[in-house]
C-alpha cells in the first residue's frame, strides 16, 4: 500500500488539470463499460424470454428490437473500453516517464560514495523494471482487477434485486472463493517456478562455460565430466519443470471444481425456481451468464495476480532510490561561485571515507590564480582524495576549501563544478561520435568551437585522417581509440569547456612515454593561464610546477619547486630516484 500511495501523484499530478481530466473521463468510460458488460445478460435473457411465446407478431417484433439493443449494448461496452484505454494510455506512460526521470535525476544527485558502493548496471536494472512494474500494475489493475471487482458488485447487486440474497451470496461466494484459491496457488506456484528457472540457468551457465572452455576440456580428456555436470543440472531442470506443469495442472482442477460447483448449484436453485413459476427460462438463462462472464477475467487471475505483486516488488525498489539522502547538497541560501582569479587553497582539512580510516590529517597549502601545484606522494597517500573533495564528491570532516575566498560549501554545486575542468587518469567516452565527446564540455558549441579544441589539443589533425572525420563513433566506453587519442579527446572536451581551474588527475600515467610526451605539450597549452592541480604519479611530469607537495600518510610532508626539493634529499628525492632507475632497468634490458 505504500508503494502504491507512492505511484498514486504521479496519475494525479499537480499542476497538470489535462491529466487529472483524463483520469476522470478514463473512470467514468471504464463505469460505462461495466455497465453496459453487465446489462447485456439482461437483454440476452429478455430475449430468451421473448421467443418463448407462440405469438409470430411477438416473436417478429419484441426480439428484433432486443436484439439491436443487444448489439448496440455489447458494441458499447468494446467502444467503452477502447476509448478508456486510449485516454489513459498517455496518464500511464506520463507517470512511467516522470517516475523513471526523477529516479534517473536523483541518481545524479547522490554522492559518489553511493555510486561506489553501488553496481551502475543494478541502478539501471532498478529504473527498468520499476517502469516496467508501473505499466504492468496500472494496465492489470486498472484495467483487470478493478474492473473486474466492479462487474461482481454489479452483478451481485443486480441478481439480488431480480432475484433474492441467496442467489447472490452463492455467486458472490464463488467468484470470491475462486480469486482466493487461484492468488494462494499462485504464489506457491511462484516458488517452484522460481527454482525451475534458477535450474534453467544453471544448466545455461554450465553448458555456456564448458563451450567457452573448448580447449581445457580437450587437453584433460573430461568431455564426459562436463556431459554428466550438464546432465545433472537438466535433471534437476526437469524434474522442477514437472512440479510446475503438475501445479498448474492441480491449480485448473481446482478452479475448474469451484466454477462447476457454483454454477450446479445456482442450476439447481434456478430450475427449482423455474418449475415452480418464480422464474422465467430467461432470468435461468441470465444468471449463467452473469456467473459465465464473472469467471472469463478470472481465468487469468493467477497471472494477473503474481505480475501485480512482482510489478510493485519493482516499483518499491525504485521508489525506494529516490528516498536515499543526497550526502552532499546545497545550502538553502547557497549562492552561484564568483571566479575573479582562480586562487584555491586548503586550510586544516581533514577527511576520511570512513570514520575509523582517515585519509586526509591537516592539509594546508594555496594555489596563487594562474600557477601550477603538482600534487605527489606514494600510492594511498591521498592525492586523488584532494581533487574529489575540491570538486566537491564528498565534504571535507573538518577544515575549509576556498576558491577566491569563497567556502565552496557556501555555493551551489553547479557553479562550483562549472569553474573546475577535469583531465583523469582514466578517460572514459560515451558512446557515440567523436564531435560529440568533445562538445560535452559545452553542449551546443559549434563545430568551429569544437575543432579549435581539438587543435590546441593536437588531435584535428588524426581526427580529419579518419573516413567518418568527427563523425566516427568510439564504441563502448571510447575502446575504438587509443589510450593517446582518448586521452586527447578528453583534453579537447576540457578545452572546450574552458574552466578557470584545471585538474590534471594522473592524466598520462596509463600511457607509454613517447605518447606521454606529446599529451604532456597539449597539457601545458590548457593549463596556460589556468590555476592548476596535478595529480601526479610520474615525477617527470611536474618538474616545471611552480610548488610540489609531498603527501604522506595523510600529512603535508614537503614543498617547494623540483630543484629544492631534490636538493633536501628527502622523501621526494628518494622517489625521484626510484622512478630514474626504475625507468633505467627496461633501457639495460633492451
Amino acid at each position: 500500500m505504500a508503494t502504491v500511495r507512492t505511484l498514486l501523484p504521479y496519475l494525479w499530478p499537480d499542476g497538470d488539470p489535462g491529466a487529472k481530466a483524463r483520469v476522470v473521463l478514463a473512470m467514468g468510460l471504464l463505469l460505462l463499460a461495466k455497465l453496459a458488460t453487465v446489462y447485456v445478460p439482461v437483454i440476452y435473457g429478455r430475449i430468451v424470454d421473448a421467443l418463448a411465446p407462440k405469438d409470430s407478431t411477438a416473436l417478429l417484433a419484441i426480439p428484433l428490437g432486443l436484439v439491436i439493443a443487444y448489439g448496440l449494448v455489447r458494441m458499447g461496452a468494446a467502444v467503452f473500453g477502447e476509448l478508456r484505454d486510449a485516454l489513459f494510455a498517455k496518464v500511464q506512460q506520463r507517470a512511467v516517464r516522470t517516475a523513471a526521470r526523477r529516479t534517473f535525476e536523483h541518481l545524479h544527485a547522490l554522492s559518489l560514495r553511493f555510486h561506489l558502493d553501488r553496481q551502475t548496471g543494478a541502478l539501471a536494472r532498478a529504473i527498468d523494471r520499476g517502469s516496467q512494474g508501473i505499466q504492468s500494475v496500472l494496465r492489470l489493475a486498472v484495467f483487470n482487477v478493478v474492473p473486474t471487482v466492479i462487474e461482481l458488485l454489479l452483478v451481485t447487486a443486480i441478481i439480488w434485486h431480480l432475484f433474492d440474497w441467496r442467489f447472490a451470496a452463492i455467486t458472490f461466494g464463488a467468484v470470491v472463493s475462486y480469486a482466493g484459491f487461484t492468488m494462494s496457488f499462485a504464489t506457491w506456484r511462484s516458488r517452484i517456478r522460481r527454482t525451475m528457472n534458477d535450474q534453467d540457468n544453471d544448466a545455461s551457465t554450465k553448458a555456456l562455460d564448458s563451450l567457452l572452455n573448448y580447449e581445457t576440456v580437450k587437453y584433460f580428456g573430461n568431455e564426459p565430466h562436463e556431459v554428466a555436470r550438464y546432465d545433472a543440472a537438466l535433471a534437476r531442470y526437469e524434474r522442477a519443470a514437472v512440479r510446475v506443469q503438475v501445479s498448474l495442472n492441480l491449480l485448473n482442477i481446482g478452479q475448474a471444481f469451484i466454477i462447476a460447483g457454483g454454477l450446479t448449484l445456482i442450476m439447481l436453485m434456478a430450475t427449482r425456481e423455474v418449475r415452480g413459476g418464480g422464474m422465467t427460462v430467461g432470468q435461468f438463462v441470465l444468471v449463467n451468464t452473469y456467473l459465465m462472464q464473472l469467471y472469463q477475467p478470472l481465468g487469468f487471475l493467477g497471472m494477473v495476480y503474481m505480475t501485480i505483486k512482482q510489478g510493485l516488488v519493482d516499483m518499491e525498489q525504485m521508489f525506494h532510490l529516490l528516498e536515499v539522502d543526497r550526502e552532499v547538497a546545497d545550502r538553502p541560501d547557497a549562492r552561484a561561485l564568483a571566479v575573479h582569479q582562480g586562487e584555491v587553497r586548503f586550510e586544516g582539512v581533514q577527511f576520511g571515507y570512513r570514520p575509523d580510516r582517515p585519509i586526509l590529517k591537516g592539509i594546508d597549502f594555496t594555489v596563487p590564480a594562474g600557477r601550477k601545484l603538482a600534487i605527489v606522494g606514494p600510492t594511498g597517500a591521498g592525492k586523488s582524495t584532494i581533487s574529489r573533495l575540491l570538486f566537491r564528491f564528498y565534504d571535507a570532516t573538518q577544515g575549509r576549501i576556498h576558491i577566491d575566498g569563497q567556502d565552496i560549501r557556501d555555493v551551489t554545486q553547479e557553479s562550483l563544478r562549472a569553474a573546475i575542468g577535469v583531465v583523469p587518469q582514466d578517460t572514459v567516452l560515451f558512446n557515440d561520435t567523436i564531435r560529440y565527446n568533445i562538445a560535452y564540455g559545452r553542449v551546443g558549441a559549434t563545430q568551429d568551437e569544437i575543432e579549435y579544441a581539438a587543435r590546441s589539443a593536437q588531435v584535428h589533425d588524426f581526427i580529419v585522417s579518419l573516413p567518418d572525420g568527427y563523425d566516427t563513433r568510439v564504441g563502448e566506453r571510447g575502446l575504438k581509440l587509443s589510450g593517446g587519442e582518448k586521452q586527447r579527446v578528453a583534453i579537447a572536451r576540457t578545452i572546450l569547456k574552458d574552466p578557470r581551474i584545471l585538474i590534471l588527475d594522473e592524466a598520462t600515467s596509463a600511457l607509454d612515454t613517447r605518447t606521454e610526451q606529446d599529451i604532456q605539450a597539449a597539457l601545458r597549452a590548457v593549463a596556460r593561464h589556468r590555476t592548476t592541480l596535478v595529480i601526479a604519479h610520474r615525477l617527470s611530469t611536474v618538474v616545471d610546477a611552480d610548488e610540489i607537495i609531498v603527501l604522506a600518510d595523510g600529512r603535508v610532508a614537503e614543498r617547494g619547486r623540483h630543484a629544492a626539493l631534490l636538493a633536501r634529499d628527502g622523501l621526494y628525492a628518494r622517489m625521484w630516484a626510484l622512478q630514474a632507475e626504475q625507468e633505467t632497468e627496461p633501457e639495460i634490458a633492451d
